[in-house]
């Protein structure tokens, strides 16, 4: 029996081996439950990595795919790489970003590649188009060809593409397991949210790098650190993670484009927030010392605004002013193409 199958018979046996997940918004019409997405909830505290709420099997093995983006970016700021090439807080921004190919961010890309003198065919993914149907548009008006350039993680491999260049490092297989870029980078996300190696295992990303998998309540943990560095015990650390994080609020759209849920969250100065693929959504809360991790086991998107809405009416952390805009972009209530109420998305957590 393959290994997979084990998990889902292990389910089914009532083995904890696959994660217990828990019912988190259901959409309803006429009243009626149409939908459930279920999954994970953590909140942790940066000071000693408390539990502060928990929903369903936090310390099941998440894989943190672009959430990890802003932590992957330490040890390259560490190494001087920013200074070197001569970049600024949008290019760090860059670094941590899931950038959909819109103009600025596009720039910022092509600044970032001339000024470290990376070959464009360095990148290991093909080319591509934009990732947003905006700029897709705008680009196929203008007789755009695809490039390697627009693929939604250039900035993060521009970061480790740089760094290995003024490590000495080879270009070539810069995203296999064994380079020393990638190892050191493994090394970093692991000490960073306080995973042991037994709870550490590593996959391949939609990208082609390496991507960690670690327990979802440390992955919250990783971002109560990165909202509040000086919880962490490497300084050098601390300090390139307070970086970046800085750059991220400086620069939210650059990070992922306009009304999107983490650049959104990421214009209020208290919050440091960033998706991943396949239904992980975090957050780190300054003021009140906070990381948040949240998995949708579905992996859709649909549902992350709502949990967050709901959180952070709890938790608070967010201005009056940013909870009004996550309401008005996400409301609760959604439309058909007739313009009617159809209807709701419950939460139920």
């Amino acid at each position: 029996m393959g290994s997979i199958q084990q998990h889902v018979q292990a389910r089914h046996d009532g083995n904890p081996s696959m994660p217990a997940d828990l019912d988190l918004v259901v959409t309803t019409r006429a009243g009626v439950p149409e939908n459930v997405h279920r999954g994970r909830i953590s909140v942790v505290s940066a000071d000693g990595g408390v539990a502060v709420a928990s929903y369903g099997d936090v310390t099941a093995l998440t894989f943190v795919r672009s959430t990890a983006k802003p932590i992957q970016a330490i040890a390259p700021l560490m190494a001087g790489t920013a200074e070197a090439f001569g970049w600024d807080d949008r290019h760090l921004a860059l670094m941590a970003a899931s950038q959909r190919g819109y103009a600025d961010q596009v720039a910022a890309l092509q600044e970032m590649l001339d000024r470290a003198g990376i070959p464009e065919e360095a990148f290991v993914f093909r080319a591509g188009k934009p990732v947003s149907s905006e700029a897709r548009e705008a680009w196929a008006a203008a007789g755009g060809e695809p490039r390697k350039l627009y693929h939604t993680c250039a900035g993060k491999h521009l970061g480790m593409l740089a760094w290995s260049k003024l490590e000495g490092w080879p270009l070539e297989g810069y995203a296999e397991p064994e380079h020393p870029a990638q190892r050191e980078i493994a090394r970093r996300v692991r000490e960073w949210a306080g995973a042991t190696e037994h709870d550490f295992e590593l996959g391949r990303d939609g990208c082609g790098l390496p991507v960690a998998a670690m327990p979802l309540e440390r992955i919250a943990l990783s971002y109560a650190r990165l909202a509040c560095p000086d919880a962490a015990a490497d300084e050098r650390a601390a300090e390139a993670a307070s970086r970046v994080a800085a750059a991220m609020n400086r620069h939210p759209e650059l990070v992922e484009g306009p009304g999107r849920l983490a650049s959104m969250l990421l214009a209020d100065p208290n919050v440091v927030a960033k998706s991943g693929a396949q239904g992980l959504f975090t957050i780190g809360l300054r003021r009140e010392r906070l990381g948040i991790a949240i998995h949708v086991a579905d992996g859709t998107e649909g549902a992350w605004p709502h949990v967050v809405i709901a959180l952070l009416e709890r938790l608070g952390g967010v201005s009056a002013d940013t909870l009004a805009g996550l309401r008005a972009r996400f409301p609760a209530e959604y439309r058909n193409d007739a313009g009617d109420i159809a209807g709701r998305w419950e939460i139920v957590f």
